[in-house]
């Protein structure tokens, strides 16, 4: 019987992919062999021995301490473009709302209320403070060409704007799904400096914090609007003032609310709605729960942030191993030794790495027993190893 710890409400559609008769489902678990997150924070938490994987339903996994869990031999999953089309949707929503003044034209028609006959030509009066742009003809700028960026591109396309993309590491997959229409932009600064629009598709990294400040809104044309449905942090919201104020920025618009950028002038914030909604929670939760039971019940790893992609096919009448290890010489010979000294043979193997790390998967036939598993376990540089059930 499996154990899955639950940390934030998961939807229902994914939970009921995990068969009832091998696997406990609940908040209260304590020595969880899994665990299932969204946005709760796991930075602090600490991890029970059982502890053999944590599925992010979502993409982002700032809230989990990922290098913790790869010392642990912890497997860290998430499910990178299942929320795509709601943060696509969200993101086209916010280029209506800056290009138009949405806003501030609804705040206004609040301040109408019980002035009964005076409505109409008070709004015939006001309206023209609320005049805003049209997309169609517009240059969109996009840095990142990842699952949303994409989407946004194409999407982009068809409400007649010029669409040029920034990604010097975009995947082969994300290059076939690109509109040809798409023009490749040779730079980020050119794309800065020529773009009415602006938005992110970066991760938070160390490279990417502070991505847009004082040098790169100087490069940017006047009144450019800009989107961050990435992360809150990429931009510097100092620089971000002052480029507000300078006339640079003409409007903002971020998932991400801080206090300081709730006390800005001409920034929409959004309270983190990218992902809510219910189809992209019951996709994100499907996901991460199909990479979870394979994993739990057959050693594959699909969609790991910390831990190399790795599978084998079931192989009929054989036990299988995984093997977590440093990835260091000699490890599978090693290994060879005492599956030898066992009297087990080895059916069939795969083995990956990443980085520092080295995930083994072995199909053997012939009984594992408990000491072949402490044996394995005793080898230097050994993280974590499991025996399956044969099948």
């Amino acid at each position: 019987m499996f154990k899955i710890k639950t940390l934030n409400k998961i939807s229902p559609i994914g939970l009921k992919k995990f068969p009832l008769d091998n696997y406990e489902i609940g908040t209260e678990i304590s020595q969880p062999e899994a665990i299932l997150v969204r946005s709760a924070d796991m930075l602090k938490m600490d991890m029970p021995e059982t502890l053999r994987a944590i599925g992010r339903a979502g993409a982002g996994v700032n809230n989990i301490p990922v290098d913790v869990c790869t010392g642990k031999g912890i497997v860290v999953f998430n499910t990178p473009g299942a929320n795509a089309n709601a943060v696509k949707e969200l993101v086209l929503g916010a280029m209506f709302l800056s290009a138009r003044n949405l806003p501030t034209a609804i705040e206004y028609c609040k301040t109408l209320k019980g002035k009964g006959a005076d409505v109409p030509p008070m709004v015939e009066k006001n309206k023209g403070q609320f005049a805003g742009t049209e997309l169609r003809g517009k240059k969109l700028g996009l840095i990142g060409l990842g699952a949303i960026g994409v989407m946004v591109a194409n999407d982009a396309l068809s409400l007649g704007m010029t669409v040029e993309g920034f990604d010097p590491f975009i995947s082969v997959e994300s290059a076939w799904k690109l509109s040809n229409e798409v023009k490749n932009a040779k730079g980020m600064d050119r794309l800065l400096a020529t773009s009415d629009y602006i938005s992110l598709h970066v991760p938070l990294t160390d490279k990417t914090k502070g991505l847009l400040n004082t040098e790169k809104f100087g490069q940017m044309k006047k009144g450019v609007r800009i989107f961050n449905f990435s992360r809150g942090g990429i931009v510097n919201n100092e620089h971000l003032k002052k480029a507000i104020a300078d006339g640079i920025v003409a409007c903002y618009v971020t998932d991400f609310p801080d206090d300081e950028l709730l006390n800005m002038d001409k920034v929409i914030c959004i309270p983190h709605l990218g992902a809510s909604t219910e189809e992209a929670e019951e996709n994100c939760a499907s996901m991460v729960v199909d990479q979870v039971i394979d994993f739990l019940e057959h050693g594959n790893i699909t969609n790991s942030v910390n831990f190399p992609t790795c599978g084998l096919e079931r192989n009929p009448g054989t036990t299988r191993l995984t093997i977590i290890n440093k990835n260091v010489p000699g490890m599978v010979a090693q290994l060879s030794n005492v599956f030898s000294k066992a009297n087990l043979n080895i059916i069939e193997m795969i083995n990956k790495s990443k980085g520092d790390l080295a995930y083994n998967i072995i199909d053997v036939a012939g009984e594992v027993t408990d000491k072949t598993v402490e044996s394995i376990a005793k080898i230097d540089n050994i993280i974590k190893v499991r025996a399956l059930k044969a099948v």
